[in-house]
């Protein structure tokens, strides 16, 4: 993704929702608690870490038992250090201090949701570092780690787990991706793997693909207890060695035992801040309803229809309709090249309000570039004495939407066949609309004949086209 790209539009929970679901992610649950628990007796380590002899005491607090019992409970002191809920008060006695930031988790949405985003970040560094016992067998005389004898580049490993997680993110917020369902592991893996261009993968990089699979594994593990995603393992018996019998028959076509993970609404809003903050363009629904039509208009041009549409209702829903219309239609109007698709979103949001609205419509009837639009509106509304358009209105109007369709959609199926249906409905089409003086007619005129299969009307549309941008001055 280029940080110059704009996103689409995040749905995201209210605020105090996320909250909730932060302070109960079990990693920030647990740093709250020992950070609730520590006292004047509490001793730290050098860096910071509790003291061995106090890990089980700590463990017992959390509930936690077994073998893993005291590197949950270490995990758990780590993550309140690192966002402040634990202060260290004395580095050389190794005493501690509730920090400030703990009063913040009884605070307000926004603050809570402050706290998880930092303990998300620290989580993060971590799935990004090798398993510990790859380190500690890499350990350098001295006590250095040697990251050569790792085969692992942190900026790389940072770098590639940043470019999953942008791609689920991009699922996820997309139209056309899984929305709320799971991704196969596979997939998410192939996408940051195989080029685009590529038609079968090679046996190498299909290698490459599986060991991405393992390590997104390891590190989705990770990530399933801060609340950022729900994950469903790879299953184990595709890790067994191929000399032992699985407990149970494998079936091949379970992609379900590949892995599956899915942003959780939670994830979705630290992945969407995390992006803000390296410079993309990340909307979110909502963020349009208080602003003017223009910033409507203009911030909705690229969304896809479905974001486009939301994003409109709430709008909307804070005007009268009769209000609303007048706002959309002031702003619709212009001669810039995104005019044609700020009037392609007028009308879509001028389809949501009720009759009330008809006196803004029947205001601009006689407007060279409203004009059309408002009489589609009134005749779909059931409204009276609607007058007929002049037919330079009725090509204007056809120029203008082809333009914006082009301007949303590019070359889709839906432009040519409604450029079949143009040329196929009005005889001399092309001799009349080379004559519009819309701004984009000699670009839309070029197009229909790209788009049209017919090699002699497409040679007429190029034709006219170019007799458009002679009477243009182009």
């Amino acid at each position: 993704m280029s940080d110059s790209s704009t996103l689409p539009p995040a749905r995201l929970r209210p605020e105090a929702e996320l909250a909730r679901e932060a302070l109960s992610a079990p990693v920030l649950a647990r740093a709250a608690r020992l950070a609730r628990w520590a006292g004047p007796d509490t001793r730290v380590d050098a860096g910071g870490g509790l003291v061995e002899e106090q890990l089980p005491a700590a463990a017992g607090q959390l509930g936690l038992s077994g073998d893993d019992a005291a590197a949950h409970a270490s995990e758990a002191w780590r993550i309140a250090v690192d966002t402040g809920l634990v202060e260290i008060t004395d580095e050389e006695t190794g005493t501690v201090a509730p920090g400030e930031d703990l009063a913040l988790l009884s605070g307000s949405p926004q603050e809570v949701l402050g706290v998880w985003l930092t303990a998300l970040e620290a989580v993060l560094a971590d799935a990004s570092v090798p398993d510990l016992d790859d380190l500690v067998g890499a350990m350098a005389e001295g006590g250095e780690v040697d990251l050569s004898s790792l085969d692992w580049d942190p900026d790389a490993e940072s770098e590639f787990l940043d470019g999953v997680l942008g791609n689920l993110y991009l699922l996820t917020v997309g139209e056309d991706g899984p929305g709320d369902a799971p991704v196969p592991l596979p997939a998410l893996a192939a996408s940051v793997i195989v080029p685009s261009d590529m038609g079968e993968p090679s046996n190498e990089v299909l290698e490459q693909v599986s060991d991405a699979m393992m390590r997104l594994d390891d590190q989705f593990r990770l990530l399933e207890p801060i609340g950022l995603v729900a994950y469903q393992p790879v299953d184990e018996a595709l890790m067994a060695d191929a000399d032992e019998e699985p407990a149970a028959p494998l079936d091949e076509a379970d992609v379900t035992r590949y892995g599956m993970v899915r942003l959780t609404p939670l994830g979705l809003y630290g992945l969407r801040a995390r992006l803000l903050d390296a410079g993309f363009e990340a909307p979110a629904v909502g963020d349009l309803a208080d602003k003017d039509a223009d910033a409507l208009l203009d911030g909705t041009a690229p969304y896809p229809p479905g974001a486009a549409h939301a994003e409109t209702q709430l709008w909307l829903a804070g005007r009268s309709a009769l209000d609303a219309a007048r706002e959309l239609l002031a702003a619709a109007r212009g001669s810039d090249p995104g005019a044609p698709l700020r009037r392609l979103r007028c009308q879509q949001a001028l389809s949501l309000v009720g009759a009330e609205a008809e006196p803004a419509l029947r205001e601009v009837l006689g407007d060279a570039e409203l004009g059309g639009l408002a009489r589609v509106w009134l005749t779909e509304h059931g409204a009276r004495d609607v007058p007929a358009p002049p037919q330079e209105m009725v090509f204007w109007l056809t120029i203008d939407t082809v333009a914006a369709q082009l301007a949303a959609e590019g070359n889709s199926e839906e432009l040519r066949a409604l450029v079949e249906g143009l040329a196929r409905q009005h005889s001399g089409f092309f001799d009349t609309a080379w004559r519009v003086g819309h701004p984009a007619t000699p670009d839309v005129l070029e197009a229909m004949g790209r788009l049209h299969p017919d090699k002699k009307i497409a040679k007429e549309a190029r034709k006219a086209a170019f007799k458009a941008r002679s009477q243009q001055g182009g």
